[in-house]
């Protein structure tokens, strides 16, 4: 099933054939949609960035490498163009008046566990390494079979059962620390039943249209959120090549642990602003820390090897080996923290703070840690930067 998605691609790419599209899109519009409505929770502005999506799909079917997991491409696409249009103050205040309104999905599944997880599933997907977002979508939002899944990710079936677990572990511990109780098999049956839903009946013809046109017909909202989605995409793929490049290389099998020490080069950010006393003294009136005291109490931690203490700022699953690494590591310095602004202008959500650190094994690390404050559960956690 999946290779005949990229047959049906390639079909598309080399003679223009609307058949292999549309089947492209009666396959994964589903999906597509579903992903939208969650993020904007808006059916009309759903069905537009579905529509972009397919266009932008249209565009670069040409150049999607052939061993890419569709799905997966479309659902990181979705997320892309969500966030474009989220960005925006006019659509932000629309998402936060429907946000208020039950929505039609919200009306069909009420209550219970998938009422708590799906307003924050996309967010914690999006926080997945590619392979494990892949083998979870292909499982659980396409109810594919294992074997079907590491035949896709080009595995066998008890990989794909090893990397489908591990991405439960990753979500089960994200919506642990943002008040969701439940079990790791409840979450999958919850995304099992519920994650993909039925979308317009004329959509699919609509969007079909539209993409084959490569967006010639499409309004300038649509091309406005094609064009906003793309710089995204371009920046994040650069990103990714950056920090593949010179950024930390951590090798933690039986013998190695192989890191470039400075990472000064790797910076993704344009623009950045110290943060001045006053905002340190609004972070710190407003949740209770300063940014420099969370960094300072999670290395603290890491020092003291209180893993109960670290895992209040580290919302995801370690193990021995993220012990090893981090246990007994010692403060060299902190700066000063800061905001940083990306190339396409998109400002991160949470604060910087620089460090240099003395791991145990005498090899010292100097990045900047990155840390954000949760409002619903009003903690901060650590979103990356870490040694």
């Amino acid at each position: 099933m999946m290779d005949h998605d990229m047959e049906l691609l390639r079909e598309y790419a080399r003679h223009s054939s609307e058949e292999a599209f549309a089947g492209l899109v009666a396959r994964h519009i589903s999906l597509v949609y579903s992903s939208a409505l969650r993020q904007v929770r808006d059916p009309f502005l759903a069905e537009e960035i579905t529509q972009a999506v397919f266009i932008i799909l249209a565009r670069k079917a040409g150049s999607i490498r052939a061993k890419t997991i569709l799905s997966g491409w479309l659902y990181r696409t979705t997320r892309f163009t969500a966030a474009n249009v989220l960005r925006t103050e006019s659509n932000r205040q629309r998402h936060e008046q429907e946000a208020q309104m039950q929505s039609t999905l919200d009306n069909d599944l009420a209550g219970g566990v998938w009422h708590e997880l799906s307003p924050m599933l996309d967010e914690a997907m999006n926080r997945l390494g590619q392979t494990e977002r892949d083998a979870l979508l292909l499982r659980y939002f396409e109810n594919r079979s294992l074997r079907e899944v590491g035949s896709a990710l080009g595995t066998n079936e008890e990989c794909a059962r090893k990397r489908v677990a591990r991405g439960l572990e990753k979500l089960h511990a994200f919506f642990s620390k943002r008040g969701v109780s439940s079990t790791t098999a409840i979450i999958a049956g919850a995304i099992s039943a519920n994650s993909v839903q039925a979308v317009p009946a004329a959509l699919a013809k609509t969007v079909t249209a539209a993409a084959v046109a490569k967006g010639a017909s499409a309004g300038g909202s649509t091309l406005t959120l094609i064009k906003g989605a793309l710089k995204l995409m371009a920046w994040t793929k650069a990103k990714t090549v950056i920090v593949a490049g010179v950024a930390a290389v951590l090798t933690l099998g039986t013998t190695t642990i192989a890191v470039f020490h400075n990472r000064a080069h790797a910076d993704p950010y344009s623009r950045t602003q110290e943060l001045s006393s006053d905002l340190e003294a609004q972070y710190a009136q407003y949740t209770g820390m300063r940014p420099e005291q969370v960094a300072k109490a999670f290395f603290e931690a890491c020092n003291q090897k209180d893993w109960t203490e670290f895992a209040k700022f580290y919302p995801y699953p370690f193990d021995d080996k993220v012990k090893n690494l981090y246990g007994g590591l010692q403060v060299v310095s902190l700066g000063k923290p800061f905001w940083g602004w990306e190339r396409s202008g998109m400002k991160y959500g949470g604060v910087f703070v620089p460090y240099e650190v003395r791991l145990k094994n005498g090899e010292v690390h100097k990045w900047r840690l990155a840390i954000y404050y949760d409002h619903s559960d009003k903690h901060w956690y650590i979103d990356g930067g870490t040694p």
